[in-house]
C-alpha cells in the first residue's frame, strides 16, 4: 500500500511510521474493534469526502453494539478526517479513509471492561479495489462454500473487525479458485453480501437487492437505490437465491471500496452478455459524477476540504 505522511491517533497527528501499538493490545488477540471505510475524491473544487457524517455515525453505532466507548464525538472524528486529508497533501484522484477504534494494552482475558480505547484515522491513495479492468469489463464472482454467520451467532450489523475473518476466508477461497471476489449466502441459503460489498442484480429492467436482515447496513447500497429510483428504475428488496443470479440480465457489487463494480461471471456462468450491462453502466457513470462533484443534486453528500 502507499504510505501517507500522517495518521491521526488518539487526538494527535503522528508520522505514518510512528503509529504503533503494543503487541498485547486486547483487540489484536480477541478481535473486538470497529472499522469504517470512507472515501475522498478529487473534485474540481478540491478533495471532497463522500457521506462523511453517515460513515462516522455508523462507526459510533458499531462501537455501541460491541461495547466500545469511543471517547470522541461524531463531529470531532469528522473534523479529524477532514484535517487528515488536508494535512497529508494527497495528489491522486482517490483517497481511502480508514477510521478504526479498538481496545488497547492494559488487560488480558475475554472480559474487556477496563481496556483502553484507541481511536485511529488513517488515509492513503487507493485506486479501484477490484482493478480498473474489472470496473469496465466486470469481475468473476464465486459463491463461497461457507455462509455468512447467522444473526443469532454474531453482531452482524456491526462493522466489526472480528466479523471480517468470515469475509477473509471466503475471499481467499474465491481468489484461490481463480475468481476475483466471493459472494456469501446466509444460513437459509439466500444471498447475503460479498466479502466486503453489497450485491445487486438486474432482472427485466428492475433492480433487485437483498434486504438488510442478515447484512451490514450499507451506505453505498442506499445511495445506489436512491440514484436508481431518481432515474425511474424500479427497485425491489427481497431474498435472492443463487439460481436467480445465474439467469439475471446484469449484476454488480457496491461499496465504498468497490464503488460500483460489474459482475460478468458467477460460478462459471456468464451473466447476461458476459460484460458490463447498460443499467450497471448508467448507475456507475452517475455514481462517479456524484462523488467527483459533477452532479449538483447530490452535492449535499460531499464534504469539501477547504
Amino acid at each position: 500500500m502507499d504510505a501517507a505522511k500522517y495518521i491521526w491517533m488518539n487526538g494527535k497527528f503522528v508520522n505514518w511510521d510512528d503509529a504503533k501499538v503494543h503487541v498485547l493490545s486486547h483487540t489484536l488477540h480477541y478481535g473486538n474493534g470497529v472499522i469504517e471505510g470512507t472515501k475522498a475524491y478529487k473534485t474540481a473544487k478540491g478533495y471532497a469526502i463522500f457521506r462523511l457524517n453517515d460513515h462516522t455515525k455508523r462507526l459510533k453505532e458499531s462501537a455501541k453494539m460491541t461495547l466500545i466507548d469511543i471517547p470522541y464525538s461524531i463531529e470531532e472524528m469528522n473534523q479529524a478526517q477532514i484535517e487528515l486529508v488536508r494535512k497529508n497533501e494527497f495528489t491522486g484522484d482517490n483517497v481511502y479513509i480508514r477510521p478504526f477504534a479498538f481496545l488497547g494494552y492494559g488487560i488480558m482475558g475475554l472480559f474487556h471492561k477496563g481496556a483502553p480505547v484507541e481511536t485511529i484515522m488513517s488515509a492513503w491513495e487507493w485506486g479501484a479495489y477490484l482493478g480498473e479492468e474489472g470496473m469496465k469489463s466486470g469481475i468473476k464472482l464465486k459463491i463461497a462454500s461457507m455462509t455468512r454467520p447467522a444473526n443469532t451467532s454474531n453482531m452482524g450489523k456491526a462493522k466489526a473487525a472480528a466479523n471480517y475473518l468470515n469475509s477473509q476466508m471466503a475471499k481467499y477461497e474465491a481468489v484461490d479458485c481463480g475468481y476475483d471476489e466471493a459472494l456469501l449466502l446466509d444460513d437459509q441459503g439466500y444471498v447475503a453480501e460479498a466479502s466486503g460489498a453489497s450485491f445487486f442484480m438486474v432482472v427485466e429492467g428492475k433492480l433487485v437487492t437483498p434486504p438488510t436482515d442478515n447484512t451490514l447496513v450499507s451506505i453505498t447500497q442506499k445511495t445506489v437505490i436512491e440514484i436508481a429510483q431518481d432515474m425511474g428504475i424500479e427497485v425491489e428488496r427481497r431474498r435472492i437465491t443463487r439460481e436467480e443470479i445465474y439467469i439475471a440480465d446484469e449484476a454488480f457489487l457496491t461499496g465504498t471500496a468497490a464503488e460500483i463494480t460489474p459482475v460478468r461471471i458467477v460460478d462459471a456462468r456468464e451473466i447476461g452478455s458476459g460484460s458490463r450491462g447498460p443499467i450497471t453502466e448508467q448507475l456507475q457513470s452517475t455514481y462517479f459524477d456524484i462523488v467527483f462533484g459533477r452532479n449538483a443534486k447530490y452535492e449535499h453528500y460531499l464534504t469539501y476540504i477547504d
